[in-house]
């Protein structure tokens, strides 16, 4: 089963380490564009997904219907307990991690590293602690063959802080 690269509207940013030079960002996805994902390439009936504890630990599989051997296929993962609602956290993220096991956005682990200096964004000064006042978001990705060559980020104002340029061909 292939599933199509993810869109520059479903890959979501989150700062990594900020210090006084500048920031990290990570690329990831939500569990709502899995979904939207496995009902747009094989419909509502044809992929399902269990959870189970083991072991302390939260797993998922994603279950996905196998025409030509007339059962189901299934990937599992565990997940880890996220700062706010640790159960409903731990149970998304197993869910997102079974979906990268089936190839859904499988391509944000070859994502580059993400430095953005200082002087491209602005911070503010809340309980003694510089905290972030811009917003990023992914405008522009070039995807092949599973592999981001192309990344292009801005910040609120559609002002660009990030471009990776894809390779130009050689003749």
């Amino acid at each position: 089963m292939q599933f199509r690269d993810l869109q520059p509207s479903e890959i979501e940013l989150r700062v990594g380490m900020m210090n006084e030079k500048g920031l990290t960002l990570l690329l990831y996805k939500n569990a709502r564009v899995d979904m939207d994902i496995l009902d747009e390439t094989l419909g509502t009936e044809n992929w399902m997904r269990d959870h189970k504890e083991l072991k302390g630990n939260i797993y998922c599989g994603v279950s996905i219907w196998d025409e030509k051997k007339q059962q189901w296929v299934t990937k599992w993962d565990a997940g880890s307990e996220s700062n706010t609602e640790k159960e409903k956290g731990e149970a998304s993220d197993s869910f997102k991690r079974a979906c990268f096991n089936i190839g859904i956005g499988r391509e944000l682990y070859t994502a580059p590293f993400i430095w953005i200096p200082a002087e491209r964004y602005k911070t503010e000064l809340k309980n003694g602690k510089n905290v972030l006042k811009d917003k990023f978001h992914v405008s522009a990705i070039k995807i092949e063959n599973k592999r981001i060559i192309g990344l292009q980020i801005e910040n609120q104002n559609n002002q660009e802080v990030y471009l990776l340029k894809p390779p130009t061909s050689k003749s």
